[in-house]
């Protein structure tokens, strides 16, 4: 905990933002961190609740009151330590995991909660300015070997913890970067892609391989990114290696078959922000541009946030966003939901910069004029009891030039798990368990499966905890124990 009379006497601290009219100028970070004393006291405000239910709503389960005390009282270099024995990746929790630990805070039943996320990010940024943060290289090498396949948060966290275990570990990526959707889904005004980079080096110092452009198996479903000059056959990684981790994310992206889906101008999500992140690394210029146009979105989610940003950075004539479930309350029902993750209105950073939402909105058709999307028609919704229907009399259009898909992700890629001999769950994810004898194994030997390619679409931090887990059964199966923490 931090201050005993803390929570009483003092109040959230949040960081600063840039102004909307600075930041929509460029694809920087605009949200600072706390300075020292702002750090200070937000660890005050953690209480000696007697049972931390933030611990278990943190999915790494992330030692809060530990890490909040300590910087509390200016232990910073203790905090990372604290932090680090549970989270491979701060920096990047810090700034885009949506902090389901502060809905499980107790001050926040009846305060704003502690602000954990913005505690996190101080932690880890005030480590890397003054190099705390160092490779942790294995006294002993084990001779084992483990291939990693896909440099997302589940494939990296598995694989520096496997490093630090004394195994040699390559990981294989199909892009040209490290990072996967960490690198090329989410935009860099969210996560500042010198953080992987910085991450990297460090791991490469503790052995870890990294071979990138390479794609383990051959067939990718429209809408998958693959940068791929090389490919490499699951047999071989089964034969020249002691272990597989399957890692490689749901990369499927949901789909709206309706008429006019093959109109010029209306895409995929990811097909829009990956090459603006590649764009913004130095490649070559983003072939959809919104500028001067009307665009929709269609889904709420983070990844349509993350479409509605970056079409406002192009300078977007308007952007509209709809999601087809109906609008949350404005305030969640405490005494109902807490501690656990509760549905409520969400307005993202994006949202803020400009964007008309809309909610219980289908959309029934795209309509083109000689080929080119300009218009959606519409339907409004009607929910009762989890089901929706059609409200009669209702349809509507809107004016469109781009529309964008951002309704999730179906599954991991299929011919690559059949390729391997890797059944698959009812949704089509590698089928594995987590707990017990065996968790993370696939039905193929020696081939396990962790993050999103195993419990389907999800956040960073959850891949994050299935990475370090499953390298804690690799190692065991390796081993015949671990060390490793779970």
């Amino acid at each position: 905990m931090g201050k005993p009379t803390g929570f009483l006497e003092f109040q959230r601290q949040t960081e600063g933002y840039e102004p909307v009219e600075r930041r929509l100028k460029n694809y920087q970070e605009f949200v600072g961190h706390l300075d020292d004393d702002q750090a200070r006291v937000q660890g005050a405000r953690c209480m000696d609740c007697g049972i931390p239910f933030c611990n278990n709503g943190c999915p790494v389960n992330n030692n809060i009151p530990d890490f909040n005390d300590a910087v509390y009282k200016g232990n910073w270099r203790e905090a990372i330590e604290i932090l680090h024995s549970t989270n491979n990746f701060p920096e990047m929790t810090g700034r885009i995991c949506p902090a389901p630990c502060e809905s499980a805070c107790t001050l926040g039943i009846n305060a704003e909660p502690v602000g954990i996320k913005s505690l996190e990010r101080a932690i880890i940024d005030k480590a890397g300015e003054n190099g705390w943060v160092v490779p942790q290289i294995a006294t002993a090498r084990t001779g084992k070997k483990v291939a990693v396949v896909g440099s997302g948060p589940a494939g990296l966290a598995a694989a520096q913890q496997l490093a630090r275990a004394g195994h040699d570990v390559t990981v294989f990526e199909k892009n040209d970067k490290l990072g996967g959707l960490l690198r090329f889904g989410i935009p860099d005004f969210k996560l500042d892609k010198r953080l992987i980079d910085w991450r990297a080096a460090q791991m490469a110092a503790e052995g870890v391989k990294f071979v990138t452009g390479t794609m383990v198996g051959k067939d990718m479903p429209k809408g998958v990114a693959n940068d791929a000059v090389k490919t490499v056959a699951p047999a071989k990684l089964i034969k020249e290696f002691d272990a597989v981790v399957l890692a490689g994310g749901s990369e499927t992206p949901r789909d709206l078959p309706i008429p006019g889906r093959a109109l010029d101008g209306v895409h995929f999500a990811l097909e829009f922000l990956i090459p603006q992140n590649k764009q913004n690394g130095g490649g070559k210029k983003n072939p959809i541009s919104a500028a001067g146009k009307h665009v929709v979105v269609i889904g709420g989610g983070d990844t349509g946030s993350d479409c509605v940003g970056t079409s406002n950075r192009h300078g977007a004539a308007s952007v509209t966003q709809f999601e087809l479930l109906p609008k949350p309350p404005e305030a969640e029902n405490k005494p109902l939901v807490w501690p656990y993750w509760p549905t409520k209105l969400r307005t993202s950073s994006s949202h803020s910069e400009g964007c008309t939402r809309d909610w219980s909105v289908a959309t029934k058709e795209f309509i083109g004029e000689n080929g080119k999307l300009k218009a959606l028609k519409c339907v409004r919704l009607e929910w009762q009891g989890g089901k929706m229907s059609e409200v009669p009399g209702s349809e509507f259009e809107v004016r469109a030039d781009l529309v964008f898909l951002a309704m999730g992700f179906t599954n991991p890629v299929a011919s690559m798990l059949d390729a391997f001999g890797v059944a698959r769950d009812g949704r089509g994810n590698a089928a594995a368990t987590t707990d017990g004898d065996g968790c993370y194994a696939t039905s193929a030997r020696k081939v396990f499966a962790a993050g999103d390619v195993r419990r389907g679409q999800s956040l960073v931090v959850w891949a994050i905890r299935e990475g370090r887990q499953c390298a804690r059964a690799v190692d065991e199966f390796l081993m015949g124990s671990s060390l490793l923490p779970r």
